[in-house]
């Protein structure tokens, strides 16, 4: 398989906000890897027996549930522990595996950031393909130009699968996608931007970046944790109007 090039995240704290719940808070996180680029096309083919039509253009159409299991694909043919199990639909992470995963949340806006506080690490035109370039695809990785911890396209092109679920009480297994698209304005291309679909939804505009680092805790890491999800989806008394019903 094309080899996966990683870049290292030294450790640090990102500040992340909810507009729903008008919530702000700092995440502490331990240093990890993660790709230079975003998936392609030519790595997802190869792993999957598919013949890639533009090699270096991110791949893009992929399911959340398609993203975690090229990950273990990809753990896999490198000799790694696989990150995730599965029982049907249900995803397990197994936050002390070695293997490629989704980054967290926290972990993709740290590393888009790349010490940089605005909405964007550069004049957009220069880092990020968005609507205003009037392109009709993805363009191919590495077009534009890198963040200072040397990521390409972290912002425009393809939105980025994440493993955080998007907003349980409101959206139920929606999970979160990150950094906006091509076919995106200059507000949703942001370091800020929280967007989601369901584990089975998939867009033309919407791919994925793989992380690897695991760590000493059991269903909780690097600003993610199953028993704040669980809190988040409890939500007591009656809906506001216009919330999508959980299932």
């Amino acid at each position: 398989m094309t080899e996966i090039e990683l870049a290292p995240i030294e450790a640090g704290t990102v500040t992340l906000h909810d507009a729903r719940r008008k919530v702000r808070w700092s995440v502490e996180l331990d240093s990890f890897e993660i790709g230079v680029y975003p998936v392609t096309q030519a790595q997802l083919g190869e792993l999957l027996g598919e013949t890639a039509e533009h090699p270096r253009r991110p791949a893009s159409d992929v399911s959340w549930l398609r993203a975690v299991r090229f990950c273990n694909a990809a753990s896999e043919w490198e000799g790694l522990d696989p990150a995730y199990s599965f029982d049907g639909e249900e995803v397990t992470w197994h936050v002390d595996a070695d293997g490629f995963r989704l980054p967290t949340e926290a972990e993709w806006e740290f590393a888009c950031r790349a010490g940089s506080t605005g909405p964007h690490y550069g004049p957009l035109d220069e880092v990020a393909w968005t609507g205003a370039d009037g392109v009709s695809a993805p363009q191919p990785v590495g077009g534009r130009l890198p963040n200072l911890n040397g990521l390409f396209d972290t912002l425009g092109n393809v939105w980025e699968w994440c493993w955080d679920l998007l907003d349980p009480a409101r959206y139920d297994d929606y999970r979160v996608f990150r950094g906006g698209g091509f076919a995106d304005d200059a507000w949703n291309v942001r370091a800020s931007t929280r967007r989601g679909g369901a584990p089975r939804m998939h867009h033309e505009d919407v791919g994925f970046r793989v992380a690897r680092g695991g760590f000493d805790a059991t269903d909780a890491a690097q600003g993610w944790s199953a028993a704040a999800d669980r809190e988040r989806a409890d939500v007591g008394g009656p809906l506001p109007p216009g919330w999508t019903p959980r299932r």
